[in-house]
C-alpha cells in the first residue's frame, strides 16, 4: 500500500511536466547517477539504486572550464534535494538523493506555488530549515543573484551584454539583493531595515510571504536550474519573465565602451518596464561616444521612441529614468503614467508615480523664457531629475520627495556635476525613426567633418557614426 501512495504522489509531481521535459528530466537524473555510480563503485563492488550525490552535481561542472554554477549555489541545490522527504522513508538528511526528491524538487522549483516551493528554499538558505536570520536570507539572496549573473554569462544566453561591456557586477549583485529584502516582513506587518534586518529571525510564513510578493526569487532559481544544471533549457519557457529577464542588447557592440549599467541593474530595470518593451534595448547616446554637448543628445534621442536614461554624477552615484515616450524638444511637460525615476547606485529602487501632477517627462533647447535641459519629475527648478541645457550640470531636488515620482534626492549632492550619460531606447523604434535612415551629419555635411579634423576632434566626431547594423541582433 505504501509503496503505492508513492508512486501515486510522485507520478502526480512528474505530471507537471510535459512529455519532452520529462525525458529531460530523466536523462539528467540518469547522467547524474552514472557519475555518482562510477565514484561509488570505487568503495563497493555492487551500485545500489541510482541516487545522486553532491560529488557528482559538482562533477557535472566541466573540469576544464570554469563551471557553470558558482559552488557555493551546487551545494545550495543539492541540501534543496536531499531536504525533501519521501512517504514511508525515514525522515533526516540523507548524504544521497533519490530519483523521487530530484522530480519533486525539480517540479516544485519549476512548476509549483509559493507554498510548494517555501521547505525547499528554507533548506537552501540553511541546511536547519526555519526560523532563519535575515543575514542567513541576505548572503542566498546574493547568491542567487550571483548564479544568474555567472550563468547566463557561462551559457552566453546575455544576448549581446557581456561581463566586458557592462559595469562590474558585484555592486549591483549586493544593491539588487537589498532591494529584495526589502520586501522582508515580520507577522506584524513592520520591515526591518539595516543591522536590525541582519539579526532580526523570520519564521516559514514571513519567508513564504516574501517568496510570493518578490517574484524575481522564482525566476532566479528558475534560471539557475535550468541554465545551470542545463535540464529543461532548450525548450521553450512559456513565460515571459524568463524569456526578457534580459533584453537584446543593440549598439555597443564593437565600440570599445562600457555601460553605466551592470547585468543586475540591466534585469531590475528591463522587468519594471511595460511588457511590449522589455525584449530590446538599443544604444542612442553615450557621452563617451558621442560627446558631452547638450545639442548631440538631443540630436541623438528625439523621436526615437520609449528611453531609458541614465547618469553618473561626480561622486559615483547611478540613477536615471524611464521616459515613455519619444522625447520631443518643446516648453511643455510630456509623456505618461507609465515614466518612473530609479536610482541604481548606491542603492537600487524604483519610484513610479504619485498621481499629484503630470509633469512626466520635459525637454526643452534654445529657448528665451523657459528652462533649456532635460528633466523628469517635480517642476521647473525643482526636478526629481535635471540636465541642464548647458551640460555638465544638473540638480535632484527632492525635499523631501519628488511630487511627481515620490523619489528622495537621487544623486550625492543635490546640485551635481554630470559625469557620465547614456540613454538607451526600449522595444521596437519607431518607424518614423527607423526611416529616416543610417546617415551621420558628417556624410550630409563636409565642412563640418573639415572643421572638426582641423581642430583635432576627428576621432571622437567618429564615435557619431551609428555602427552599421544590418544584424538584426547583437547575440
Amino acid at each position: 500500500k505504501m509503496g503505492n501512495a508513492e508512486s501515486n504522489a510522485y507520478q502526480s509531481y512528474l505530471s507537471r511536466f510535459l512529455p519532452e521535459e520529462q525525458s529531460d528530466i530523466d536523462g539528467l537524473f540518469d547522467t547524474l547517477s552514472g557519475l555518482s555510480r562510477s565514484t561509488a563503485a570505487k568503495h563497493h563492488a555492487k551500485a545500489a539504486k541510482k541516487t545522486v550525490t553532491l560529488a557528482a552535481l559538482q562533477a557535472r561542472q566541466p573540469a576544464h572550464t570554469r563551471e557553470p554554477l558558482p559552488q557555493a549555489m551546487t551545494v545550495r541545490l543539492y541540501n534543496g534535494m536531499r531536504s525533501i522527504d519521501l512517504p514511508g522513508k525515514s525522515s533526516g538528511l540523507s548524504e544521497q538523493i533519490a530519483k523521487e526528491q530530484f522530480v519533486i524538487f525539480m517540479s516544485n522549483l519549476l512548476k509549483g506555488n509559493a507554498d510548494e516551493k517555501i521547505s525547499i528554499i528554507m533548506r537552501m538558505i540553511a541546511q536547519t530549515g526555519g526560523p532563519l536570520k535575515g543575514k542567513q536570507i541576505q548572503e542566498f539572496t546574493e547568491d542567487l543573484i550571483t548564479s544568474v549573473v555567472h550563468v547566463l554569462s557561462y551559457r552566453k544566453e546575455l544576448k549581446g551584454w557581456s561581463l566586458e561591456n557592462t559595469r562590474d557586477s558585484s555592486g549591483g549583485v549586493k544593491a539588487l539583493a537589498s532591494e529584495l529584502l526589502s520586501e522582508l516582513k515580520l507577522p506584524d506587518g513592520t520591515k526591518p531595515v539595516g543591522s536590525q534586518l541582519l539579526e532580526t529571525n523570520f519564521d516559514q510564513s514571513a519567508i513564504e510571504d516574501w517568496v510570493y510578493r518578490v517574484p524575481q526569487i522564482s525566476v532566479f532559481l528558475s534560471v539557475v536550474i535550468r541554465q545551470g544544471l542545463h535540464v529543461l533549457h532548450s525548450l521553450p519557457d512559456r513565460t515571459n519573465d524568463i524569456l526578457n529577464l534580459v533584453p537584446h542588447c543593440r549598439g555597443i557592440k564593437g565600440r570599445r565602451v562600457v555601460s553605466l549599467f551592470d547585468i543586475p541593474a540591466i534585469i531590475y530595470i528591463n522587468a519594471h518596464l511595460p511588457a511590449d518593451m522589455q525584449h530590446r534595448w538599443k544604444l542612442l547616446f553615450s557621452s563617451r561616444l558621442h560627446g558631452e554637448s547638450f545639442s548631440q543628445l538631443c540630436a541623438n534621442i528625439v523621436n526615437k521612441g520609449p528611453c531609458v536614461v541614465i547618469l553618473r554624477d561626480s561622486d559615483g552615484f547611478l540613477f536615471g529614468g524611464f521616459a515613455s515616450h519619444s522625447w520631443e524638444v518643446k516648453p511643455q511637460f510630456q509623456g505618461d503614467n507609465r515614466c518612473f525615476l530609479f536610482s541604481v547606485f548606491p542603492t537600487m529602487t524604483v519610484y513610479t508615480y504619485t498621481g499629484y501632477n503630470d509633469h512626466y517627462m520635459y525637454l526643452n533647447q534654445g529657448q528665451q523664457t523657459m528652462p533649456n535641459g532635460l528633466g523628469m519629475g517635480g517642476q521647473h527648478g525643482y526636478f526629481g531629475l535635471w540636465i541642464d541645457g548647458n551640460y555638465g550640470k544638473g540638480h535632484s531636488k527632492a525635499k523631501p520627495r519628488c511630487t511627481t515620482y515620490n523619489s528622495p534626492q537621487l544623486s550625492a549632492k543635490e546640485e551635481f556635476t554630470l559625469d557620465a550619460m547614456e540613454v538607451w531606447a526600449v522595444g521596437d523604434l519607431p518607424e518614423s525613426a527607423e526611416k529616416k535612415g543610417k546617415k551621420s551629419i558628417l556624410d550630409v555635411d563636409p565642412q563640418a567633418q573639415a572643421l572638426l579634423e582641423m581642430v583635432g576632434k576627428s576621432r571622437q566626431s567618429e564615435g557619431l557614426r551609428e555602427p552599421m547594423e544590418d544584424e538584426e541582433d547583437d547575440d
